[in-house]
């Protein structure tokens, strides 16, 4: 009789934990949507920092017009993307960087990252426009729309985010030096529409006190709650667990 007990509460807390977990899912780039019905021609998940990538390439301007979203570390941090032109590090990095603020507010900037000094605000070395930002769902999202070399085929792109602003000097907080944030970096296939990890260099870091304050154009903001990660595989790993105790018990029953 006890061991019918201990089966069926087993088996009961498998089936919770199973079917009872959060619902939370990894976003796909393929089902974003966008304020202003902004749509792009292709899309693509970057391999790290929960970031994806919109963009429409068009050859008759060499301009590309992009959305880049993804989840800064901390609610009120930051993120970024860059285009690198002369390479596929930091130094040489055009970065568009988006901020959101205690207030909802997010601002953009631009920053022309020379040297490893010099990480300020800065106009880039080709030219963008619409530039804004929002956030929404614990996600922000960047909208620009760059100019690119005349026949480019690819492009090294980079992008970062980070847990915010020091309050004491108004700097951007410098980003986390784990594996995920060393490997965001990648290539933009502008002929086939792809995107490649094979960028070998580390990505921009705006390192604290070496960056002005954030006080770029405000944009449109949102409400929601924070999103990206999965715990849907944690949860089928503990069912699976429970029900092989189940099927233990049974054997030791008999």
């Amino acid at each position: 009789m006890a061991s019918s007990t201990l089966q069926i509460l087993i088996l009961g807390l498998a089936l919770c934990v199973m079917l009872i977990s959060p619902a939370h899912s990894s976003t796909t780039c393929k089902s974003q949507k966008f304020t202003g019905k902004k749509s792009f021609s292709n899309c693509s998940d970057l391999p790290v920092l929960s970031a994806s990538l919109h963009w429409t390439y068009d050859a008759s301007n060499s301009s590309l017009a992009i959305a880049f979203t993804a989840p800064p570390s901390k609610p009120n941090g930051w993120v970024a993307w860059a285009i690198n032109p002369t390479g596929t590090g930091m130094v040489g990095a055009q970065s568009l960087i988006a901020v959101k603020h205690s207030n909802g507010s997010v601002s953009v900037m631009t920053f022309n990252i020379s040297s490893y000094r010099s990480i300020v605000p800065s106009k880039l070395s080709f030219d963008v426009w619409g530039l804004s930002a929002e956030s929404v769902d614990g996600n922000i999202t960047i909208f620009a729309t760059v100019k690119v070399p005349e026949k480019a085929k690819t492009l090294n792109q980079v992008w970062q985010v980070g847990s915010g602003v020091n309050q004491t000097n108004g700097f951007l907080i410098k980003h986390d030096f784990a594996p995920e944030n060393l490997n965001a970096k990648g290539t933009l296939n502008l002929v086939t529409g792809t995107t490649g990890g094979d960028a070998p260099s580390m990505a921009p870091a705006p390192a604290t006190g070496s960056a002005s304050s954030p006080s770029g154009s405000s944009n449109s903001t949102g409400n929601g709650k924070n999103g990206g990660v999965s715990l849907i595989g944690n949860s089928n790993n503990l069912g699976f667990f429970m029900v092989s105790l189940l099927v233990l018990v049974n054997l030791l029953a008999f």
